[in-house]
Parts: structure tokens; sequence; C-alpha cells
């Protein structure tokens, strides 16, 4: 199998002729990185290039003091005869995939990504090439989605129904990309939107490079403890499983994750609802993506790798799995 442009080493996925390294997981010189997820945007690295919406984001995450460059989608560099640029990959608010092209071989690198279009983050667009390097976070059939407006309406129901007993809604989520969608897409009729200070933090880094997040309220000591009940409370899995969720007496624990399609899943994490809803592409998506890019070689990284490169050997692809330490979609 061909692997000349892009090769996998152990500090990550190495461009060799520009010295250069997509989403390492050890400190390097140069890297280019997908999006701010703590998997693919790690500290340590000499010089960082990520798309204009993540600047701030890596700024928060690793540090103000980061040498950090911003590009546009589509806009292309060229570093000593290769060419790179970024093109949306779906996934959350400044996420990306990077092309790179050189004497002829193209490659595509997606990090992570998903298909449908979630009004806040830009739309997935398939880019065409010859090397394809995916995830596969959920890449068996049993992972399929409900459009996202059947899903919010599911939470919108739940929170509304929490208020008529009286019981806070609290609702796990990341605090980067999946807990904005929601803050985004629910109906902020039903109460006010709290949030734990990951979440809120998150919230204002956004904001202040210019995103579009609706009203939340911070929870602080000094929180009017009245809105509690009314209110759907948005944290990551971290706070949920902390004494900080102390302060919401009787609350009604939600997941929002991809995961919640396993059966046992909420049980397991001693939640009351569970609901399918992910930042990744599910089984049609990986399957849909990995067409339209016309790609003859596909390397599945993280997520169901041989079983999914299994299945993608049998439809003619000639695909082999990668070993990286991303991790996909994690119910914390």
């Amino acid at each position: 199998m061909q692997r000349k442009l892009i090769q996998f080493k152990e500090r990550g996925l190495y461009i060799a002729p520009i010295d250069t390294y997509i989403d390492p997981w050890r400190p390097v010189g140069k890297a280019i990185i997908t999006h701010g997820h703590s998997d693919h945007a790690r500290r340590g690295h000499g010089a960082y290039l990520c798309h204009d919406d993540s600047v701030n984001i890596l700024k928060y995450r690793l540090g103000e003091d980061i040498k950090v460059q911003g590009v546009p989608y589509d806009q292309v560099l060229d570093i000593d005869g290769v060419k790179i640029s970024l093109h949306p990959a779906g996934h959350i608010i400044g996420s990306a995939q990077v092309r790179v092209e050189y004497r002829g071989e193209i490659w595509v690198v997606t990090g992570d990504y998903k298909t449908e279009d979630d009004g806040l983050a830009v739309a997935f667009e398939p880019v065409k090439c010859q090397h394809f390097i995916t995830e596969c976070t959920f890449g068996l059939p049993v992972f399929k989605w409900k459009p996202q407006e059947v899903v919010i309406s599911e939470i919108n129901e739940w929170w509304t129904e929490n208020v008529r007993l009286g019981r806070p809604s609290v609702l796990s989520s990341y605090a980067l990309g999946k807990a904005q969608r929601v803050i985004n897409s629910v109906n902020h009729d039903i109460g006010p939107i709290l949030t734990h200070g990951a979440v809120e933090n998150t919230n204002e880094v956004l904001r202040a490079s210019g995103i579009d997040i609706k009203e939340t309220i911070r929870v602080t000591p000094d929180t009017d403890k009245s809105l509690f009940n009314k209110a759907l409370i948005i944290a990551p899995g971290s706070g949920i499983n902390s004494p900080w969720l102390n302060k919401f007496k009787n609350a009604s624990i939600g997941i929002a994750s991809g995961w919640m399609m396993m059966r046992g899943a909420r049980r397991r994490r001693a939640a009351d609802r569970g609901f399918v809803f992910s930042d990744h592409a599910d089984w049609l998506g990986l399957n849909e993506a990995i067409k339209a890019t016309e790609a003859e070689y596909i390397y599945p990284t993280h997520g169901y790798t041989n079983v999914f490169s299994k299945w993608l050997n049998e439809q003619g692809y000639i695909a082999s799995p990668v070993e990286t330490e991303y991790e996909g979609e994690v119910v914390e």
C-alpha cells in the first residue's frame, strides 16, 4: 500500500517534505491542528496552524503564549512545493479537514467529522483525493442518527416535563461543540439555560471570536436557586460526576452522546435519559463521505477500525487501520 506523502509515525501523521505533523500526540516543531478537542490539539508544539475559528480555542486550552496561525477554509498555502489547505469538517466550530498535495499525490486528513449540518459549525464538504484518513468512531451499521431537530425536540420535551415536576434538568454534554449545539437549538421559552464553568468559559471564548452563542447563565454560589427547577443545566461529564451536581436537588440527569445508542449505556452511567446526539458521523455518514472523496486508499484511525476496514475492502477500497491516540467520542 502506498504511504509516501503522509507517514504514520510514533508522534503522529507526518508530512515528510515539510517536516510537519497533523494532530500530533507528542511534542513536535510544527503542527497542523484539525480542531480544538484535547485528543487532537495538545500542548508542547513549537508552532500551530489551524482554522481561524480555532485560534482562540487553542489559546484558551493550550495557553495564550502559544505560537499559532489561523487560516480560512479553502486558502492554499504553498510550503516548499507542498500545497496545504483546510476544508470544513462539520464536527465542531473551527474543525477542518487537511488537504495535502505534493507532486500529484493528494491526501485528506479528516480529524473528526460529521456530515449533518448542525447550523453552527460550517457544514462538512467532501474533498476529492487519492488517500483519505478517516475516523470511524461509530463505524458499525447499528449507529444511525436521527435528524438533529428530532433529538432537540426530545430534549425540549424532557426539559418541559421536568419543569412541570419541579425538577432541575441537568444535561451532560461536551463543553466544546455539543454544548453550543444544544444551547443554540433548544427552545429558550421553556426556561433559562444555566452552565457549568467549563461550558461557560468556552462560550465566552467563542462569543469573543464573533460566534453567535445564545444567552446562558454561569452557575456560581450566588446564582438564584429559584432558577434551578426551571432551567436546562448544561455540564461536561466531569461536572456530572462531581460534588458540583449536589447543588441541584432531585435533578433529572440526561446524557447527550452517540453512545446512548448502545443498550445499557445510559443505565451504566446512572442517567434518567439518554439522547442519541453526536458530533461524529454515523455509519451512513462515514460511507457517504468516503464515497464522495473518490479515494482509492482509506485509512481508518480511531473507532471500529478493524471491522470498518474489512467492510471497506469488501466494497472495493484498499483500506487498512492506522493506530493513533485519538479518542473519538468519550462518555466521561
